[in-house]
């Protein structure tokens, strides 16, 4: 199997995963963006937003998880 083969067939399985990962960055770097457009925070606040990112995308993900358990 090749390697182009292997990354076909890893988009394949994956794929609502990462169009889901893709929309939620897309909308927080929007939402950050547009905030702070009208905001005009400090700096460090803005990447601090952008860093927590990461953590809301963990949060939303974890809680979606337990909801659809608890279905």
């Amino acid at each position: 199997m090749s390697l182009v083969d292997s990354i076909r067939d890893h988009v394949r399985e994956h794929r609502s995963g990462m169009v889901s990962d893709l929309l939620f960055a897309l909308v927080w770097v929007t939402l950050v963006e547009l905030f702070f457009r009208f905001v005009d925070g400090p700096q460090w606040a803005y990447y601090m937003f952008m860093l927590a990112g990461i953590l809301a995308y963990f949060g939303f993900f974890w809680s979606l998880e337990l909801a659809r358990e608890q279905q």
